[in-house]
């Protein structure tokens, strides 16, 4: 295994010397990111650069569009390169086993960021936000809005959304969601017109706006033409535009029919000016500067041959092991608050949101 070590590293030192620009040694964090397609990923990756420079680490920041088998060779190029840390957001959670065996075989340190991946014992550290709570924080900002909305109004007409059912994430979020939700179906306080439950009936592949905006288009036809849809949970800014759009095209936020409630997250720009303008209802501020800074001192613990700082040592089980986790806290964003988490915080200014 040592030898594999001192072989890519010599690798990378060859190619170093031969291609101008290239430089691979010691300090050097692979970064690897999942899509382009949101702004989130951009800013996560934007922000691990910087803060990996400024600690003096290089970096190799590479973005997989959405794709597995670009994402498994550039984790491949990046152990071959010799980089000493992985930092892998995956788009498959459970497609990185064998490119992982290779990463502990070159004696390189994993991290998942912010999506957890399964089934491997070759991670270290998993940097992330408290997922069940996000999950928790969108459902209350749905009935929030549900009681302020429409006062007068039992039970409420509710669908669920769910993000992709390879993202780990996701289920967190729905279960989350569920804890909150769950209790007024039971008290007949919500129900659910078109009965889908469940992951299996609500999942999203890939986060994708536009199936999330078909399936809105689906359930209103078929559940919707003598009654009003009140609220719907969304796990994601993106599909929150797409449920937004297929609302709006059946007259919804227009005349006498009031906008439902719709949730989201990660404060996108598009739907933080949403919010202002009262369509979506609310997001899920994620602070991607303050997990870059998480993960940026796991990094340079490991570095330095240190022990990481972890809150979270249960939650997180991959399928093989519970992994150690540092978990950040989400912040609810509605109308009320929007200022004052995103521009007070210093994340948008005003003018990025007008």
């Amino acid at each position: 295994m040592v030898n594999l070590r001192k072989y890519a590293l010599a690798l990378a030192s060859a190619a170093a010397l031969s291609l101008p620009g290239i430089a691979v040694a010691e300090g050097m964090v692979g970064i690897s990111m999942p899509t382009k397609t949101s702004a989130r990923w951009i800013d996560d990756g934007n922000n691990m650069v910087k803060q990996f420079q400024d600690a003096g680490y290089q970096t190799d920041l590479q973005y997989a569009d959405d794709d597995i088998p670009n994402q498994l060779a550039q984790i491949e190029n990046m152990i071959t390169k010799g980089v000493n840390v992985l930092v892998i957001a995956a788009i498959d959670g459970t497609t990185l086993s064998n490119a992982l065996a290779n990463a502990k075989a070159a004696d390189i340190k994993v991290i998942a960021y912010d999506r957890l991946i399964r089934d491997t014992p070759d991670i270290d550290y998993y940097a992330t936000f408290d997922n069940f709570k996000v999950g928790v924080e969108q459902a209350t900002t749905l009935v929030d809005g549900l009681k302020e909305r429409f006062p007068e109004v039992k039970p409420w007409n509710v669908e669920l959304f769910g993000g992709s059912p390879d993202d780990n994430n996701a289920y967190f979020f729905y279960d989350g969601a569920m804890s909150v939700i769950q209790p007024l179906i039971d008290d007949g306080s919500i129900v659910i017109p078109s009965g889908q439950m469940g992951m299996d009936k609500v999942g999203t592949l890939r986060w994708d706006p536009a199936t999330a905006q078909a399936r809105m288009d689906n359930i209103l036809s078929a559940n919707y033409t003598d009654k009003q849809v009140h609220g719907v949970l969304s796990p994601y800014d993106g599909l929150s535009i797409g449920i937004l759009s297929s609302l709006k095209g059946v007259g919804y936020g227009s005349g006498d029919l009031k906008m439902p409630i719709v949730s989201g997250q990660d404060a996108e720009i598009q739907s933080v000016k949403s919010i202002k303008s009262g369509e979506q209802y609310s997001t899920i501020f994620k602070d991607t500067r303050e997990l870059a800074k998480v993960t940026v001192s796991m990094v340079d613990a490991m570095m330095k041959g240190e022990e990481p700082k972890v809150n979270d040592t249960e939650s997180y089980d991959n399928g093989v092991k519970t992994v150690p986790s540092y978990l950040l806290e989400p912040v609810a964003v509605t109308g009320k608050n929007l200022e004052e988490a995103l521009i007070g915080s210093g994340y948008y200014t005003e003018d990025q949101l007008k």
